[in-house]
């Protein structure tokens, strides 16, 4: 899978995320995902994940999914 940058996003469990960059972590230097919620959630709308984690498939009823799926450019459909 590619990272289009600032592009949306489908979780596999069906939630929609704005992702803002990849980027590394100070220390250890691994790749980020920096992203946004296109939901109410309480714990908050900025989110990092590993890169890895981002991009990697699931097992969803024995089928392989990707666990973010890209649903297109984002275009001004949220304001940051």
């Amino acid at each position: 899978m590619t990272i289009k940058k600032n592009g949306l996003y489908r979780h596999y469990k069906g939630n929609n995320y704005l992702l803002l960059d990849v980027v590394r972590h100070s220390e250890t230097l691994e790749e980020m995902v920096f992203y946004k919620c296109l939901y109410e959630n309480e714990l908050g709308d900025l989110w990092v994940r590993p890169l890895s984690m981002f991009i990697e498939n699931v097992t969803i009823d024995g089928k392989e999914i990707p666990r973010f799926e890209y649903i297109g450019d984002h275009k001004g459909k949220d304001r940051l």
